[in-house]
């Protein structure tokens, strides 16, 4: 288990993070998701010990990662899928690994199977492409069979078939009751892999849920209409009990001599009755579903202020 009690820092005169708190369980894949400067690299280094918090605590299993006597086995992490020596071959990186954490080195062929990169141990690693570099760096945090597992960005650079490996391994470790921590900024991403939800912006938690919490609270079934009759349209439907009308901004799919509406509250085919019999003319009348990604943008742009 990760738990992150309280973290706070400050660089100079910018907050990075302010009292930022949240546990990622054992037997989970929990997403720590928000946009570009939101504080979840800091909270990762701070929780790995690379930098040292203001106030505030990370723990592995009960302990700081500094004081663990044996962080491979409790911990692994991939920060920077650039972190072996360009001229040494992936196979030999991984071997130098383990050889200084007491591994048994027939454990690397294992792990590079798992990320599938048999075919290239014998390459340099500076001759690596960026997705075979991500997954370098998820078979060196692999290696000593870690009870937690934190990704900073780990889709970054993958190809389909790399993007599903490290979902299958993150799915698979947590079904063995390991905890599993995975930054991104892409909410669509995380949910395909994650259980739980971390949202932060401006160096706050915003929301902490489980993934299907979130698509059911904040996802929202909508009618999307273009009319040239825009009053009519907010007229017929005014003393409708529960709808609300929103006019959208233009865009070039709109005819000059029409507007956007998106119309909430009631269903298509009841919504259909009343504009027809007030005779609204519809150039566009369809059916809206809020997607996943913009209920994310919601919640940034409406507590965090933040774009992702």
């Amino acid at each position: 288990m990760i738990v992150i009690d309280a973290l706070t820092k400050r660089f100079g005169s910018r907050e990075a993070l302010n009292r930022v708190s949240f546990t990622a369980r054992d037997g989970r894949v929990t997403g720590f998701v928000g946009p570009k400067g939101a504080g979840k690299s800091t909270t990762l280094r701070i929780a790995l010990g690379l930098v040292r918090p203001d106030a505030g605590k990370a723990l592995f299993d009960g302990q700081p990662f500094v004081r663990l006597s044996s962080p491979m086995r409790t911990a692994g992490a991939v920060l920077n899928s650039r972190n072996a020596h360009p001229a040494c071959k992936a196979r030999d990186h991984l071997l130098a690994l383990a050889a200084v954490n007491g591994i048994d080195h027939r454990r690397v062929d294992q792990v590079l199977e798992m990320v599938g990169l048999q075919s290239v141990a014998d390459r340099p690693t500076g001759s690596l492409s960026l997705g075979m570099s991500q997954r370098l760096a998820l078979a060196a945090a692999l290696l000593g069979e870690p009870h937690n597992l934190v990704l900073d960005d780990p889709l970054d650079g993958l190809d389909p078939e790399g993007a599903d490996r490290v979902r299958d391994i993150c799915r698979s470790l947590a079904s063995q009751g390991r905890a599993v921590l995975l930054s991104s900024r892409k909410i669509n991403e995380v949910a395909q892999i994650a259980d739980d939800l971390v949202i932060v912006a401006k160096g706050r938690i915003l929301e902490r849920t489980t993934v299907a919490r979130f698509i059911g609270e904040h996802s929202r079934d909508s009618i999307y209409a273009v009319t040239p009759q825009p009053d009519q349209l907010k007229a017929a439907l005014a003393t409708a009990a529960g709808i609300s009308v929103t006019r959208l901004p233009p865009d070039e799919s709109c005819p000059p001599d029409a507007a956007r509406f998106r119309i909430q509250g009631a269903p298509l085919a009841s919504t259909a009755s009343i504009l027809a019999q007030e005779g609204v003319v519809l150039y566009d009348f369809q059916p809206e579903e809020v997607s996943l990604e913009q209920a994310y943008k919601d919640i940034i742009h409406g507590r965090g202020d933040m774009r992702p």
